[in-house]
């Protein structure tokens, strides 16, 4: 698979480079790799190397970023990807049966996709709104509190609807 970084790319990534002091553009390398991502829908390995040319790092320090933070990608995913925070606070309020309602509801393992390439679903680390666990972030940008089976269930109906 090849990949190469298209105009746009290059003109966001300047953009974002040009918010450091020079020489440290490797500050830039989330904003990069998250630019990579909402054109792409995943950072793919030879994305990372891209993006590690670019900025003139090592393509390794670009690697412990995208493998550190689970808001990147490092596979295809499906349409709407699905985080469920299962740290204690939304453990402790019913995270885990709302994981699982989901995982039996769309069919599918943890990190796994559902059949239609719809749905991938992911536990993930805190997303700091204890009060409002259970919590779950949809594509990495809206986060959604109290996800009783109900919400859960007229959320997915939703989404499935938006198609």
């Amino acid at each position: 698979m090849s990949f190469e970084l298209t105009p746009q790319m290059r003109a966001r990534f300047e953009r974002e480079v040009a918010k450091y002091p020079e020489g440290r553009q490797a500050s830039a390398v989330m904003a990069c790799l998250a630019i990579v991502q909402q054109a792409e829908g995943w950072v793919s390995e030879e994305a990372e190397h891209a993006v590690a040319a670019y900025l003139g790092m090592p393509p390794i320090a670009v690697q412990e970023v995208t493998t550190f933070y689970n808001m990147y990608n490092r596979q295809p995913v499906g349409r709407y990807k699905l985080n469920v925070c299962t740290n204690l606070p939304c453990a402790l309020r019913g995270s885990t049966e709302a994981f699982e309602h989901l995982r039996a509801k769309l069919g599918v393992e943890p990190y796994g996709t559902s059949a239609d390439g719809n749905f991938t679903l992911q536990p993930c680390e805190c997303l700091g709104a204890c009060a409002d666990a259970p919590v779950m972030l949809v594509n990495d940008r809206e986060m959604l509190s109290h996800m009783s089976a109900e919400r859960l269930d007229e959320l997915i109906d939703t989404l499935k609807a938006a198609r």
